[in-house]
């Protein structure tokens, strides 16, 4: 059975989805382990104990599909800078949640004075799709439905004028019409980071949003700002909040780079924050209880956006 409606421009409701998909699967209620087991058969160099070894908890955040949301802390006992990771928030860009899970790794053993909070994949239904899709269930591109200032006007004029109404790129009926979009919305405003990492593939490059200084590679990735969106995440979190967003473009979407160039990533981040991340005033220590995902009101007033194709 198809079944089909103008609600997104390939015609797909989430019903649509499940229809050509078939039913999701049990795992999608079940603990870590099951969606270890998942991830292992879909993720590039991720074996069974890199999963496991992350720890992963289910949040009360579900995606359209059903599928849970995990979520990891890693707290170091003096943490005094809050570290928000983010990956496959595009769910075609699968590399994104292995490098997640490899980082979970690398923070157990060198925390760096940080508590981090790691959601290795916003977009499950996208990455376990056949094949992987860059859009959610409901075809929302989840990094052009944030609250940025004005998205009602520009988050459609940009969709329309400058993507040709590319279906890739949709940024759904209003801002935070998603429900994996708005958990990560409300994750913001609980965790308040001092930095988030979102990691996106496959363009190589290296980007920052908000204040303070870039870091000015981490790797082999070198720093080009390429600009803001309408409802992108750099936009809404970096320039209108004034948390600072560094945005990885792995270079392979299919591929990780190497181990060493993964460790290699991180101890640049690493230095990065010790320069530039001093601790911040004492703020009230978040609980690490899995957070609601209530719809949030759109936030007025911010700089001017601009475009790039990237992102």
């Amino acid at each position: 059975m198809t079944v089909l409606s103008w609600r997104t421009p390939a015609g797909l409701t989430a019903l649509g989805w499940v229809a050509l998909l078939g039913a999701v699967p049990a795992c999608a209620a079940a603990p870590s382990a099951a969606a270890c087991a998942e991830w292992v058969r879909r993720l590039p160099n991720v074996k069974a104990d890199v999963c496991a070894h992350a720890d992963l908890q289910a949040t009360a955040g579900r995606s359209v599909l059903g599928r849970p949301l995990f979520m990891r802390d890693v707290v170091a006992p003096d943490a005094n800078v809050r570290v928000l990771v983010v990956g496959a928030m595009h769910g075609d860009e699968l590399s994104s949640t292995s490098l997640a899970l490899h980082w979970i790794q690398r923070a157990v053993e060198v925390p760096a004075n940080a508590h981090w909070r790691f959601i290795p994949a916003l977009n499950p239904d996208g990455l376990m799709m056949r094949p992987a899709k860059r859009v959610n269930a409901n075809g929302v591109d989840l990094n052009r439905n944030f609250p940025t200032p004005h998205w009602e006007r520009d988050a459609k004029r940009y969709w329309e004028k400058r993507t040709r109404k590319d279906p890739r790129r949709w940024p759904g009926p209003k801002p935070l019409s998603e429900p994996e979009s708005r958990f990560l919305h409300d994750e913001m405003a609980r965790f308040q980071p001092d930095l988030i990492v979102s990691i996106h593939a496959p363009y190589g490059v290296l980007d920052f949003d908000g204040p303070g200084t870039p870091p000015p590679k981490l790797g082999r990735l070198y720093l080009d700002r390429v600009g803001i969106f309408p409802g992108s995440l750099g936009h809404y979190g970096g320039v209108h909040k004034g948390m600072p967003v560094v945005t990885i473009e792995l270079p392979s979407a299919l591929r990780t780079p190497l181990d060493a160039e993964m460790r290699q990533m991180w101890l640049d981040l690493l230095r990065w924050m010790g320069e530039h991340l001093p601790a911040p005033v004492a703020k009230p220590s978040p609980l690490v209880a899995p957070p609601t995902v209530a719809p949030s009101p759109a936030l007025p007033d911010a700089p001017r956006s601009r475009s790039h194709p990237l992102g």
